[in-house]
């Protein structure tokens, strides 16, 4: 009998609750935050308010969706970090009020470590075949990781940004660009309109397999700075080569860190994982450097790639099998690194 998993997810502004038996996903609610879209990013303070108000909620139509109760869940998992400490903490504590008011285990889940076992995540009776060991490019808002996956609990990041992440790069472009919060998927969306060699960005130079995007994003900054002194309206009559030529190089950065790592560690396969890993350009590369390399490219559902509870669970799922589960007295973790 698989174990069913109730996964709490609360680490930024989106909160999400799933219902698994095993890995097959019986139900993923995400509730979005659009209060902070007028601000141009996510306000921790809001967040953290808005998380109070979804979660029993989220937790309830995730229940009904699957048709289970609460008295049917064997686990309970939540995420317990990276993320923003005051949201953390109102799902680790509805959590723990769950799993001690059920007498029911609990698992702190590390959310990174989630975004690379969504690859494990199916629906029905069609289960994803993850060849081992993987390469897994993370990129998210706050992350940029290469990680070398030997199995579901044993993981080894080999690549980190030294800075910034490729998914603020994305969002502090848009915002620069006077495009809607989140800028990602609408510089994703313009790029498509757009050359993406109309305008040359310099790839940043790193050591290894880290990233580092702070150079990039202000090199864009006195790009547009400059242009706009000889051409007032520089941004608007040019604005789909310029998200095409950012995204690019971009892409460029990420691919060529991605193939010199795969080079060093030959794995049986690669893969992408995070909120940026829904960028069509992003997995259209990806894809085409895989069948080049004659290597299996494993690419996230939609739903499975921005912040979800379904991901959670999978992390649950693994823990509950080696009978690793956490305390009552455990905190948040906002930094928290696999």
């Amino acid at each position: 009998m698989k174990p069913l998993i109730l996964a709490i997810e609360s680490s930024c502004d989106e909160t999400s609750a799933a219902v698994l038996a095993g890995l097959e996903v019986k139900s993923n609610i995400i509730a979005s935050q659009k209060v902070h879209e007028k601000f141009g990013g996510v306000v921790p303070e809001l967040a953290s308010r808005a998380h109070q108000q979804n979660i029993v909620p989220v937790v309830d139509q995730a229940l009904a969706e699957a048709g289970v109760t609460l008295s049917q869940i064997d686990v309970i998992a939540c995420t317990g970090g990276p993320g923003l400490n005051g949201a953390l903490l109102v799902g680790m504590s509805y959590a723990k009020s769950l799993s001690l008011a059920l007498g029911k285990p609990l698992v702190f889940v590390d959310h990174m470590r989630a975004h690379i076992l969504a690859h494990f995540l199916h629906k029905g009776d069609i289960i994803q075949n993850v060849p081992l060991p993987m390469l897994c490019l993370t990129v998210s808002g706050g992350h940029t990781q290469i990680v070398l996956v030997s199995s579901p609990m044993d993981m080894q990041v080999v690549g980190k940004t030294i800075d910034d992440a490729a998914g603020e790069a994305f969002d502090k472009a848009g915002k620069v660009l006077g495009l809607p919060y989140p800028g990602g998927p609408h510089i994703d969306r313009l790029a498509k309109l757009g050359n993406p060699n109309a305008f040359k960005f310099t790839i940043p130079d790193t050591k290894g397999f880290d990233f580092s995007f702070s150079g990039l994003k202000t090199s864009l900054l006195y790009f547009l700075r400059d242009e706009q002194k000889k051409q007032s309206d520089f941004i608007a009559k040019n604005l789909n080569d310029i998200c095409a030529s950012y995204q690019n190089t971009i892409i460029r950065y990420l691919q060529r860190k991605m193939e010199a790592a795969i080079e060093e560690y030959r794995p049986a396969s690669i893969a992408i994982a995070g909120g940026v890993s829904a960028n069509s350009a992003l997995r259209e590369s990806f894809t085409t450097m895989a069948n080049q390399k004659e290597i299996p490219c494993l690419v996230p559902a939609f739903e499975f790639t921005t912040d979800n509870a379904a991901m959670i669970g999978a992390v649950g799922y693994f823990s509950y099998l080696s009978n690793n589960f956490s305390s009552l007295s455990d905190v948040p973790n906002p930094k928290a690194k696999i």
